[in-house]
């Protein structure tokens, strides 16, 4: 556990975290139903819906900043990418060289979500939330995708060492482009 001021960030397993989806809902919901990503309370909902089964996911863990009165700010989450992975499929510009694209489900780290609540932002949250997710894993490497849109998110990515490694549509044809980054960590 990490303490920034008022906000207290958490470490989860997938368990706890599944404990807490209503929290992690309510960030997501917020946060996803601003520009640029416009996601309808349905859209908000589904993802919610979909949480369940990612927490079961192997190595699943999350992290969530709340207020001293238990008000939750903000969360982040993910897992190794398996051998399977389909991340590098979703690359614009194929083939994706095989030295990039290997997985063993101890290589890559997948960051998924990152999100903080508007009031709570630029207050450092969403780097507390990197930090405590990131803390203690052995991956080489940490991976992500961000709309290119969402300049204040990318903008902290790159300050925190991400490079652009190219461009993918998440979600199928058509999603929005994201630009894919990738975090060097050994």
């Amino acid at each position: 556990m990490t303490r920034q001021g008022a906000i207290t960030t958490v470490l989860l397993d997938g368990p706890a975290a599944l404990r807490a989806a209503d929290a992690f809902g309510l960030v997501y919901a917020e946060a996803f139903a601003e520009p640029p990503y416009g996601e309808t309370e349905n859209q908000a909902a589904a993802a919610q819906g979909q949480f369940p089964a990612l927490t079961r996911r192997p190595a699943f863990r999350a992290a969530l900043a709340r207020t001293a009165r238990g008000e939750p700010v903000g969360m982040a989450y993910g897992w190794p990418l398996p051998p399977e992975a389909v991340w590098w499929d979703e690359l614009t510009e194929q083939p994706v060289p095989a030295a990039l694209r290997r997985e063993d489900g101890r290589r890559t780290f997948g960051l998924i979500e990152l999100a903080v609540r508007g009031p709570w932002r630029g207050q450092g949250v969403a780097r507390g939330l990197h930090t405590a997710l990131l803390d203690g894993i052995t991956t080489e490497r940490v991976l992500l995708n961000v709309h290119p849109e969402a300049g204040a998110a990318a903008a902290a990515y790159r300050s925190w060492g991400y490079r652009k490694i190219g461009e993918a549509r998440p979600r199928g044809a058509d999603a929005d482009l994201h630009d894919v980054m990738l975090l060097g960590l050994r």
